[in-house]
């Protein structure tokens, strides 16, 4: 009993061909879950059976089909998930392949895709690039909602600045997201949240760090630690760069009443 992912690229895109792999898969019992167009020129199943021997069968006559050239049969992964939700695979680097790209209006995308994450047990420390006001820390609540877990702030700047230095309760349970802002917690001199990160980041959890190479920057982490690594722009063009945001970061320092130690 398992879910298969079958995509293929159309040839010739003639009237009934759809149906006719419909039926095929009706016959051989095989139940299909979704079909969705995924990017141009490619349709995406997501299929179901009881009896992988008719998945052999089907995958053995499809190929042999002149009208359309299958690209991918395997079971899902989350990507494959995503894009028939969505239409549309989620960008991947080419060299980086744990790197994913998202833009400001896909944030419907981004924060399934994270919820998807997050919905997961045990460890995984999760990096989110990005410049201010892009949608990061918004995005990583809404999918904290999603997957129906509590977040923890251990470091942001979504309202004030916020330093915790202690946890209370059921604050240190592992089934919590642990959010940190990479920018604050490296600048600060509190040594009671540096010992608190220490202690989050050693627990068999879900953390999600915002500015990583800025977190990773004079410490015992590094960008290779990271799982998955998620990079946010307003436009596909953008260049995420550090200098505003540390800039940002010292004016809100110098104000008197510019956040919180708690």
């Amino acid at each position: 009993m398992s879910d298969w992912y079958f995509e293929y690229e159309i040839q010739v895109n003639r009237p009934g061909l759809l149906g006719d792999i419909a039926s095929l898969l009706g016959m051989l019992r095989v139940n299909i879950i979704s079909i969705n167009g995924v990017d141009e020129g490619r349709r995406g199943m997501l299929v179901h059976t009881d009896n992988d021997e008719a998945i052999e069968r089907f995958r053995m006559i499809v190929s042999t089909m002149e009208h359309i050239h299958v690209t991918k049969f395997r079971q899902p992964k989350l990507r494959d998930r995503l894009a028939i939700r969505h239409g549309h695979y989620i960008p991947r680097d080419a060299d980086e392949k744990n790197t994913f790209r998202f833009v400001r209006d896909e944030l419907g995308i981004l924060v399934d895709f994270m919820a998807e994450l997050f919905k997961k047990d045990g460890h995984k420390l999760i990096g989110i690039r990005g410049m201010p006001r892009v949608g990061k820390t918004e995005s990583i609540v809404a999918a904290s909602v999603c997957a129906n877990k509590k977040w923890i702030f251990l470091s942001s700047t979504m309202i004030k600045q916020t330093v915790r230095n202690k946890l209370a309760g059921d604050e240190f349970s592992d089934n919590n997201i642990f959010i940190l802002d990479g920018i604050v917690t490296r600048r600060s001199t509190d040594e009671r949240h540096l010992q608190l990160v220490r202690e989050m980041m050693s627990m068999s959890s879900i953390k999600v760090v915002e500015h990583p190479d800025m977190f990773v920057q004079h410490s015992e982490y590094k960008i290779e630690d990271f799982d998955t690594i998620i990079e946010l722009r307003n436009d596909p063009d953008e260049e995420i760069t550090y200098e505003i945001m540390e800039k940002n970061q010292m004016m809100s320092e110098s104000n008197e009443f510019g956040g919180f130690n708690f």
